[in-house]
């Protein structure tokens, strides 16, 4: 079992997310960073849709009151084991009354810890990962506990080796499709919009990145239809909506981008000023 002593600013239990629910307008949900994620539980053995507590921004403080395996990817917010820092993207033993916690944010936004076998937190519509109204909660709370199965020894994956693609962190070019109303934007439009910089505004979440600056539009709002995470937005006055994992399952902004899943997780590490670059993908 798993004490949560301080929850930080944003935990929440995520796996590879919710499907085949869409048609019920249930968001995908999982992961935002899904490489960091799957790598994490790649290193020790995990599938790599074992659930795992995603940290955004501010670290918990975390007490493990069995022993197991754990590893920590994505970014690095300086994590400790018993005050002693401890690596990322490695196995580490843990036992029984370990106190795991975090420092200043270092590089990315959001990390990943893995347990062997995963969390056994409450499965709800095949997916343990938290989505309101899906599940009663969308994060850990202070004082909460997760379930994990115990174990012992220091077991390593063939995996533990591997390198993390560091790119995630550090990437800031976000390739992207056209969107079905992309065409719809005049030719100028279209070239301003895949030459220019921009930054990630302060209305950002699990649900959806807002771009600065505002960009000029004169599109007519489309009847409702599908999106998807990754799917890029744009408003009547001019707001560029990134959906992200926690998105509605249809909207009616035009779709004129759509980021490709490499993109999604680069995007999920940036934080508020950040900025950012679109590439287009034939």
């Amino acid at each position: 079992m798993l004490k949560i002593i301080k929850s930080g600013f944003y935990t929440s239990v995520q796996d590879a997310g919710r499907f085949g629910q869409r048609d019920y307008g249930v968001s995908v949900s999982g992961a935002m960073d899904l490489y960091s994620s799957q790598f994490a539980n790649a290193i020790i053995g995990n599938a790599i849709d074992a659930a795992l507590l995603e940290i955004t921004m501010t670290g918990p403080v975390l007490q493990f009151l069995e022993p197991t395996l754990i590893a920590i990817s994505g970014a690095d917010m300086q994590p400790k084991l018993n005050s002693i820092t401890i690596k990322m993207n490695t196995s580490i033993s843990i036992k029984a009354n370990d106190i795991l916690s975090f420092g200043r944010l270092i590089s990315g936004f959001r990390s990943y810890l893995a347990v062997k076998d995963g969390f056994l937190s409450q499965l709800v519509l095949g997916s343990r990962s938290m989505c309101i109204p899906i599940t009663t909660t969308n994060r850990i709370m202070n004082d909460d506990t997760l379930e994990y199965n115990s174990f012992e020894g220091n077991q390593l994956s063939l995996n533990a080796n591997v390198k993390y693609n560091y790119k995630i962190i550090e990437d800031y070019i976000l390739d992207v499709f056209k969107g079905p109303e992309f065409h719809k934007l005049p030719i100028e439009r279209q070239e301003l919009l895949l030459e220019a910089s921009f930054k990630v505004s302060k209305l950002n979440s699990r649900m959806a990145y807002q771009l600065e600056p505002i960009f000029k539009n004169n599109l007519d709002q489309i009847l409702t239809s599908p999106v998807l995470p990754g799917t890029v937005q744009l408003t009547p006055s001019g707001q560029l909506i990134v959906l992200m994992r926690d998105c509605q399952t249809t909207g009616g902004y035009p779709r004129v981008l759509q980021l490709t899943e490499k993109a999604i997780n680069i995007l999920s590490q940036k934080n508020t000023s950040n900025s950012l670059k679109i590439r287009l993908k034939e």
